[in-house]
């Protein structure tokens, strides 16, 4: 089967995803893409750059896939001389409606954000079939619609949720994390100390104020510790960012991306703990790669986490949400173990994950999607 893959946000997780699924799938897939950045432009404008890409092609597929960041009924209606008996797929990495907008966004403080949200609702009504990349994301979508759609004026066309949820399936992200299994094997010292990480994107929506107040309670406790900062920063990132070398000067082995797989990779497995405090994960990549390095997360109740974790042990990694107090008690007593801590093993919970072990779920899914009607 031939499959035209279109992005227009290539870029961070999004690019894993697609050039993953390029590799590992035993269907011919060819790559529409822009670069990830102007998120909102790319939801406004890629659909009409890539439609010309694709009229401009020799490809004739027999299913597009496209993502979250394209408005697929404006990509469909510009390419429809090509595109009109072919089925579209569309795949949420996020969505624009129940992802926590930061509240400094003027599109927020003029109440515009509204669009962005309607072009994912409309995308998904359009599409022959709907992926999610976990149960939570789609929950919380179809969810969110009957508010969001109450918000316009009559008749505000809540019929469609029905028909989005009929033809919506999760379909896992799937990751290359057999790749981190050298540099697992790979014999290393390891401080007394226990290594506390953070591995995410320097951004609001994974709440750093929150981790790092927690990490000052250990510190006025008296509780030792080493502290690994990594993950990606844009040009306007959260001003804690800035603080933290000064106040955890002591505690610091590393703060600061690092571009290298091989170092990121030796980063997490010399970590122990990985505290959570996100706002915003529908799957949440970077608490995956740090648990298949085996280090062990504490989570908060709510998102996508509990995916990862086998129920009978949510007791053993779980917190209630935005309890930061009960959080920090929770690191000091693992601090307390790390020895018995790095005995233990969290690779097998999110081993599933990896492209080998999910790829026939998805070329199963995308050829079903040619014999699915439209709704």
């Amino acid at each position: 089967m031939k499959i035209a893959l279109i992005e227009p946000f290539f870029g961070g997780s999004h690019r894993q995803w697609a050039e993953g699924l390029v590799k590992y799938s035993r269907h011919e897939i060819t790559l529409f893409t822009l670069p990830g950045r102007h998120w909102k432009w790319r939801m406004h404008g890629a659909a009409v750059t890539l439609a010309g890409r694709f009229l401009e092609s020799s490809l004739q597929p027999d299913l597009i896939l496209a993502s979250d960041m394209l408005d697929l009924g404006l990509f469909l209606a510009l390419t429809r001389e090509k595109s009109a008996s072919t089925p579209a797929a569309l795949y949420f990495h996020e969505n624009q409606l129940t992802y926590p907008w930061s509240p400094q966004d003027r599109d927020v403080k003029n109440a515009r954000d509204h669009h962005y949200a309607f072009i994912n609702y409309s995308s998904a009504l359009l599409a022959t079939r709907v992926f999610f990349n976990s149960r939570y994301h789609r929950d919380s979508f179809c969810s969110a619609l009957p508010g969001f759609l109450r918000s316009f004026p009559p008749p505000n066309n809540k019929e469609g949720i029905g028909i989005i949820e009929k033809k919506s399936r999760v379909l896992h992200l799937g990751m290359d994390l057999k790749k981190f299994d050298p540099l697992k094997k790979e014999k290393r010292e390891r401080p007394k100390r226990g290594v506390i990480l953070w591995n995410h994107r320097w951004e609001y929506d994974k709440a750093p104020e929150s981790f790092f107040r927690v990490l000052k309670m250990l510190k006025k406790r008296g509780i030792d510790f080493h502290l690994v900062v990594l993950g990606s920063q844009s040009e306007k990132y959260p001003a804690i960012f800035d603080e933290i070398r000064s106040t955890f000067e002591k505690e610091l082995l590393h703060c600061g991306y690092v571009s290298s797989f091989q170092e990121y990779a030796r980063w997490l497995c010399l970590s122990d703990i990985l505290p959570v405090t996100s706002i915003q994960d529908f799957f949440g990549g970077s608490v995956v790669e740090a648990m298949y390095c085996n280090v062990k997360p504490l989570l908060p109740d709510r998102l996508a986490y509990p995916e990862h974790v086998p129920e009978p042990l949510h007791a053993s990694f779980f917190y209630r949400a935005d309890d930061e107090r009960e959080l920090a008690n929770l690191i000091q007593q693992r601090l307390f173990s790390i020895p018995l801590l790095r005995k233990q093993k969290t690779e097998q919970f999110v081993a599933h994950y990896d492209w080998q072990k999910v790829i026939d779920q998805y070329d199963c899914a995308l050829q079903e999607t040619l014999s699915s009607k439209p709704a």
